[in-house]
Formats: structure tokens, sequence, C-alpha cells
């Protein structure tokens, strides 16, 4: 909204200097009716290419303006090598002129397709590097992460310190789950939103909404692997893959579901478990019950209880693809 307030300010102004222009000098613009349209038609010639450049981020812009420096530089060099001093008069300016277009388009194109690596190497010992303190280290949350929660309690209770970075494309993704026709998928884009909001509403913390679009790239998961080696970020996730993408190009990320299952509790044979037994088991008088995390207890001689809260002792734990399987005995009192 801010952005319009600025271009319809901008549109009255070039309207007011069309028109004091058509007063002050009616040698270049005669009557100030005319004046207004010049003014507007200007105003509005400028708003548009905004708008059409609106995806060109100020990287971008950047990059091709070095471009178009280094082809320029490099055209003018040719052109004074004299190598077209024999050409035809008429003709030489329109040589000349295609060269410098050329060059300066070549440069251009290879500069944005350039990344930052390339230009440590065009100048030697830079590195263009966002500044901040040592402390300031900074969190990039994914869609995944900012659904799962569990990164919000981590920052609360300051097991996770640093400056909070959400990308804006991460907003736009939240939001179109949240407005999708699927009910489940409407209330996990929903969660997020609320996560996102308890997060800037806490004191302590700092939470930024980073602009950045990267144009460059159209997957989100691509987008935040980028955004996050550019500002030197630690991107936190629950994507397997998209942990692994950022392996793979050396980015430092989290995955939240692997730092859960490290941090699981280790059930040994000979502890005691309170559980509910829900259903039976495979074989005849088995109980079966699930951990919070989700790990299946098989409870022998319970069938009878199942529905009851008991305790059962572990005899033996077994480990598949799909996880561990804990065996376990009810206690004496409760199997007679």
């Amino acid at each position: 909204m801010s952005l319009w307030v600025i271009r319809i300010f901008f549109l009255l102004l070039c309207i007011a200097s069309g028109y004091a222009v058509s007063q002050y000098r009616p040698e270049v613009i005669h009557g100030g009716i005319y004046g207004v349209f010049v003014g507007f038609g200007l105003g509005g010639l400028l708003i548009g290419i905004d708008h059409m450049v609106k995806g060109f981020s100020l990287r971008a812009f950047s990059a091709a303006t070095f471009g178009l420096l280094l082809g320029t530089i490099i055209a003018w060099l040719i052109d004074r090598t004299q190598l077209f001093i024999y050409a035809d008069e008429n003709s030489r300016w329109l040589v000349r002129l295609g060269l410098f277009l050329a060059f300066g388009y070549l440069g251009m194109i290879m500069a944005m397709r350039s990344n930052k690596e390339d230009f440590s190497l065009i100048i030697p010992y830079v590195r263009f590097k966002a500044q901040h303190t040592p402390t300031d280290d900074f969190v990039l949350l994914d869609t995944s992460a900012v659904i799962d929660g569990r990164v919000a309690d981590l920052l609360e209770h300051r097991f996770v310190e640093g400056i909070v970075v959400v990308p804006r494309f991460v907003l736009h993704e939240l939001q179109a789950i949240a407005d999708s026709a699927d009910p489940s998928r409407r209330t996990r884009g929903r969660r997020g939103l609320e996560l996102l909001q308890r997060l800037q509403n806490n004191p302590r913390l700092e939470v930024k909404i980073h602009e950045a679009d990267v144009p460059e790239e159209r997957e989100v998961d691509a987008k935040l692997i980028l955004l996050a080696r550019t500002i030197g970020a630690k991107l936190y996730t629950t994507d397997y893959n998209l942990g692994k993408v950022a392996e793979l190009q050396s980015v430092p990320y989290v995955n939240l579901t692997e730092l859960a299952t490290f941090l699981k509790p280790v059930t040994l044979p000979g502890d005691v478990l309170s559980l509910k037994l829900v259903r039976e088991g495979r074989d005849k008088g088995q109980g079966l019950a699930y951990l919070n995390d989700g790990t299946m207890v098989v409870v022998n001689q319970a069938q009878h209880l199942i529905g009851q809260q008991v305790e059962a002792c572990v005899t033996s734990l077994l480990q598949t693809g799909a996880g561990v399987i804990i065996f376990a005995d009810l206690k004496l009192a409760q199997a007679a």
C-alpha cells in the first residue's frame, strides 16, 4: 500500500512539474493543459516501467550495471585500436554503435548469470558480504519449519538464538496453504501464520521479513538455499530433501525432525513405562501402546487390559527399517 502512495505522489509531482514547465518555459511546452498531459504521460510511463521490472532485484541491477560498465570499457578499448579506421566515414558511426551495444549487452547478461564468487575472481581479495556482528546469527525458516512449530519453542527457550529471518516468498506460500480448499492444508497454513505472529509478539525475539524474491530461481527450495548462502544464515527445515540439497551446496542447516530423533530419550531393558493400551497385537494375548514420539510398544499378556492405563517393564528392543519396536511385560501386580 505504501508503494502506491509513493507512486500516486510521484504522478502528481510529475503533473505539477509539467504544468510549471508550461508556465515558465512556454517555448518548450505551449499551454498549461499540454503541460499537465506531458507530466501525466511521463509519470505513467515511469510507473509502468516500475511494474515491468518489479521482479528485478537490487542485486540484479548492480550486476547489470557492472556488466554494462565492463562491456562499455571493452568496446571503448577496441574502438581506440583504430580497427575501423579504414571503414567508410558515413558507416563508421554505425559500426561503433553496434560495437558498444553488443559488448554492453553481453556484459550485462554475463554479469547477471554470475554469482558473487565470480566477482571475487575479477576483483581479487574482495568479498561482498553483509556486515553484522558475530553474535547476530541468522535463523532462516522455511515453510515446513514454520508449520511444524517446534522451532518456536527452541527460540523462546533460548536453545536457538539469533535473528529470525522469514522470506516474503515463504509468507506467500503459507498464505496459499492457508487459503487452500483442503481443510487439512488450510489448518496447517493458519497454524504457521499464527506461529509467526507469536514469534513477532515475543519482545525477546527479533523477527525480520526478508523482501528478497530471488527472481532468478523459480522453486522455493532453490530460493531458500541461495538466500541462506547470500546472507550467511543457517536454514531450519523439516524437509529431508531440502536438507540434503543444502548439505551438497555447503549451506548450514538444521533438520528439526532429525534433531528430535537425536534428543529422543533412550529406552533400555528394565525401564518401567506407563502406557495406555489401544489395540490388540499380532500374536495372541498381546496389547499395543505407543509412546509420545510414535514408538510402538508390544506388551505381552495384556490383551484383556486394552483401553486401560498400565505399567510395563521393558524386556527387549527390536530395530527395524521403520524404527524401534519395544517389547515389555506387565508388572507382576497387573499381570495377576
